[in-house]
């Protein structure tokens, strides 16, 4: 690469010729470092066309660093500085600023020049724009995020899905052994939710669905507190930092304010609205508990609401 910036000359120069015109009519910008005074003795004149600097205005390598976006100018220079001490080429992806004020995404391809004794003579490179690109990995990503987020959502409510509580119950669980905090859940079967869907069919068991979905969601009010879809017409509150009493508290709320909504379901045999069964436990697990059969014990306690009449939350064994 310094022979086709220099041609047989040593030390700074500028390339003559049919070399100019070669790398002057390319979209790469050229451009080279004399290592001992860290000044550019090179700059391609397409830098002005795409950041707005003249090629005059890059006397040395603070002008490099100062055009820099100060996220990334740390970084890469320590980078570019260590590796080219090693006397390694490389590359570093920043966003360069324009004279507009304005940031351009640039991958520096750099090559080290030796000395015949080994030690740094210069720094040649290219410049590329590779704002597009860029802009489409970010596209790629934002698309990614998008669809992780949306795997952990329940397409029906919108709500969290088992595998978002799958994913969160483990977490909070080791997080309420090391704290010693309490960790509450509460099960939530709708009563009678198959007559439900006998009755008005399955499109406004959809809608009911959602419309509890969208209550019990509002009853996990903290940033860790999760209200997820369990499974078919039951959902499960995970509740971080809860003791019983608050646990209990928030799961009479739910029934409370589903009563408000008062969604008629004349084929109900708990009332002539739709209502909820709940089983509540907290739990501060110890070393020896078991996460699985914790949730099997809430799971019991949802039943033995049901089996007692339903519309009810049961705290307790029976």
């Amino acid at each position: 690469m310094n022979a086709i910036l220099c041609p047989a000359v040593s030390g700074p120069c500028d390339p003559p010729g049919v070399y100019r015109t070669l790398l002057e009519s390319t979209k790469a910008i050229p451009w080279r470092i004399d290592w001992s005074t860290m000044q550019f003795t090179y700059i391609g004149p397409q830098i002005e066309a795409l950041l707005g600097w003249s090629p005059a205005s890059w006397l040395s390598v603070n002008d490099w660093a100062e055009r820099m976006h100060p996220e990334d100018r740390q970084k890469t220079v320590d980078f570019c500085v260590a590796q080219s001490q090693q006397g390694v080429d490389h590359e570093a992806d920043y966003r360069a600023l324009t004279r507009d004020g304005d940031y351009v995404w640039i991958r520096d391809v750099v090559h080290v020049v030796r000395k015949p004794d080994g030690s740094v003579e210069a720094l040649v490179g290219f410049m590329f724009d590779i704002t597009e690109r860029k802009q489409a990995e970010d596209k790629i990503l934002q698309l990614q995020r998008d669809l992780e987020a949306l795997s952990y959502r329940d397409s029906l409510t919108g709500i969290a899905n088992r595998r978002m509580f799958d994913t969160m119950y483990p977490v909070e669980w080791a997080k309420a052994q090391a704290t010693g905090e309490p960790l509450s859940l509460v099960m939530i079967d709708i009563d009678y939710f198959k007559q439900y869907n006998d009755r008005y069919g399955h499109v406004q068991g959809d809608a009911c669905l959602r419309r509890v979905a969208a209550v019990l969601d509002t009853c996990a009010s903290r940033s860790r507190d999760l209200c997820a879809r369990f499974g078919g017409e039951e959902f499960v509150l995970l509740l971080p930092a809860t003791d019983a009493e608050a646990a209990r508290g928030v799961a009479e709320r739910c029934r409370k304010l589903l009563r408000n909504e008062a969604i008629t379901h004349a084929s109900s045999g708990a009332g002539r609205t739709v209502t909820i069964s709940m089983g509540a436990a907290t739990i501060v697990p110890g070393s020896h508990d078991d996460a699985a059969v914790f949730l099997d014990r809430v799971d019991r306690r949802l039943y033995q609401a049901k089996s007692a009449g339903r519309d009810q939350v049961c705290d307790s064994e029976a």
